[in-house]
């Protein structure tokens, strides 16, 4: 990952040696690890040692303000190193408690939390402060009715960083997550990968999470295990019957025949042609239908004493 080590520093690129240090000193305490436990602060301290040791060296500054971090990382031409840049490639020590010791010497503000004698590799975290674990980073998982009612695979790439083999330095990295969408499945399930966020020398990774987002499908609504199909019906079929076919999830046609009275409120219930259910996909919830009765607009004279006669005949 790339840095703007002024950025980093929060200063301008005409700022005076004096400013730097200054602007080292008061960033290098606010996120020291021993003093800032939020997510994200020992990445920070690790930004800012590597800022401070490129930016307090004339020769890698002034390799750096003419041809950025690529030029200082990647190594320039000696032709070009006559003014004092530096030409050998840059490798930050990876070890910012070293850079802040240095910077501060005996007038070590956190002198009390190491022992004389210790190792400088990573002292503050020998003094008894523990990695923090990155806050979770949790994204949505758009899925169809049919995947939720099957089940799938789905394979998601994500980019990371993660640590290379000296411990200090990091590159980003792709990886293929594959989550096994099981049947039945609801809106909000959550599925956690455990510590696939970015690596850091001083944190815990972050867990991935997805959360399922249910897409909406053209004749189907879900009501936890119930699948809803609304029809639209006559006043006719209402009151003398009817066949009618549903095409289910899984390919099946069903013929359902409608031989009661549907009132408004009338709703037809398909035992065990619902959704599978999480705990058990054998077992699966209702199919229920719901009738939206459509009356006619007007009715002839005629119309009507049809249907008055109709109406006062005994059932």
């Amino acid at each position: 990952m790339s840095y703007d080590y002024y950025e980093m520093l929060e200063i301008n690129r005409d700022a005076t040696d004096a400013d730097i240090k200054i602007a080292y000193r008061r960033l290098a305490l606010k996120f020291h690890p021993s003093r800032n436990q939020e997510a994200g602060s020992c990445d920070r301290f690790v930004q800012l040692g590597e800022a401070y040791d490129v930016l307090s060296d004339p020769r890698k500054k002034a390799t750096y303000d003419k041809f950025g971090e690529e030029g200082l990382k990647g190594g320039i031409p000696a032709e070009f190193a006559s003014g004092g840049a530096w030409s050998s490639k840059y490798i930050y020590h990876g070890n910012p408690d070293k850079t802040f010791r240095q910077f501060f010497g005996s007038d070590n503000p956190f002198a009390d939390f190491y022992t004389t004698g210790s190792p400088l590799e990573y002292s503050f975290l020998q003094a008894g402060v523990e990695k923090t674990h990155d806050s979770p980073i949790e994204r949505d998982l758009h899925l169809s009715l049919d995947d939720l009612f099957h089940g799938c695979i789905k394979k998601i790439k994500i980019s990371r960083r993660v640590m290379n083999e000296d411990g200090h330095t990091s590159s980003i990295k792709d990886k293929i997550l594959t989550i096994e969408v099981k049947p039945g499945w609801k809106e909000g399930t959550r599925i956690i990968f455990s510590k696939e966020g970015d690596q850091g020398p001083h944190c815990i990774p972050a867990d991935i999470v997805f959360i399922v987002r249910e897409k909406t499908h053209h004749l189907f609504t879900r009501q936890h295990n119930d699948l809803i199909y609304k029809v639209k019906i006559s006043l006719e079929m209402a009151l003398t019957g009817f066949n009618m076919d549903v095409q289910t999830l899984d390919g099946r046609l069903l013929t359902i025949p409608i031989n009661d009275i549907v009132h408004p409120s009338y709703k037809k219930v398909l035992s065990g042609e619902g959704m599978p259910l999480p705990q058990d996909p054998s077992q699966r919830g209702n199919l229920v239908i719901a009738f939206d009765i459509e009356f006619p607009e007007k009715l002839s004279a005629e119309s009507k004493n049809l249907i008055k006669h109709a109406l006062s005949l005994k059932y």
